[in-house]
């Protein structure tokens, strides 16, 4: 399966505002709403919520991409993204409002750094563990 890119875009900007939300407000049940965004997104990259617009709202102006990226990456980042937001959400549902604000930071960090440079840390991290274990068994 291979992704649009600027569909990651799209969710990695959307996930920046959420997180902004989170962040101003402390609020846990939203950061549970992104976590549990991130495991749909974890599960298939194509049925997430964030996909969901961007083919309805912004493709169709768009037209086909230039290019596509593996899934895997973009899965496994989706993937840290949820631990990163469960761990946020349990603090600012039970009270230590420091560990919520600090998961929901990094995590907002990588969805910003996504949206805005189309960089991607959870896919480098994929990509590094793979040329780290290609290595490993060579």
């Amino acid at each position: 399966m291979e992704l649009d890119p600027r569909g990651q875009r799209f969710a990695a900007t959307l996930t920046s505002v959420v997180l902004v939300v989170v962040l101003a407000t402390g609020w846990g049940w939203l950061a549970l709403g992104q976590a549990a965004v991130f495991a749909v997104t974890a599960a298939d990259p194509r049925r997430g919520p964030y996909a969901y617009v961007f083919r309805a709202l912004l493709l169709p102006r768009l037209g086909p991409p230039a290019e596509r990226e593996p899934a895997p990456p973009v899965r496994f980042a989706q993937l840290v993204g949820f631990g990163f937001l469960a761990v946020a959400s349990v603090g600012y549902l039970t009270g230590l409002t420091a560990v919520g604000v600090v998961f929901a930071a990094f995590g907002l960090l990588a969805a910003f750094l996504n949206a805005a440079f189309s960089l991607c840390l959870g896919c480098e991290a994929y990509l590094a563990v793979k040329r780290l274990s290609g290595a490993r068994s060579a």
